[in-house]
């Protein structure tokens, strides 16, 4: 049953090389597998991402991906400090301090753009 599974997110790349760059100097993270399709990372809080080739990386314009971490503004400053740029958006009950929006009740979140273009977020919403 989809109750019992686990979810991994697939993050396109238009440039599988660049996009692995990307995830190793910004984030710090290198691929646990490789295989003909792509790369696979698997974080020490367990969960996985698949990062695959495609011509239609960058087209979406959502959050893609979000990585849930412990300070929000630790991380901000960590990825900034590699370069990162965040990006601010409009919405509903959302405060913000620099780059980092607060929303009551249910934490902190700042979003960037991967090498490819894709949206990410870092936030200290716990998932339930």
């Amino acid at each position: 049953m989809l109750n019992d599974s686990q979810v991994t997110a697939n993050i396109p790349a238009a440039d599988l090389e660049r996009a692995r760059s990307f995830y190793a100097a910004k984030r710090g993270l290198s691929p646990t597998q490789e295989n003909p399709g792509g790369l696979i990372y698997t974080t020490a809080g367990g969960t996985m991402f698949f990062l695959y080739q495609t011509e239609y990386a960058g087209k979406a314009e959502h959050t893609i991906a979000q990585f849930h971490v412990s300070d929000v503004g630790n991380e901000v400053k960590d990825l900034r400090a590699k370069g990162v740029t965040f990006e601010h958006y409009e919405m509903p009950g959302a405060t913000w301090d620099d780059d980092v929006a607060s929303f009551e009740d249910m934490g902190h979140a700042a979003w960037f753009k991967d090498s490819e273009g894709n949206i990410l977020c870092v936030d200290d919403m716990t998932p339930a």
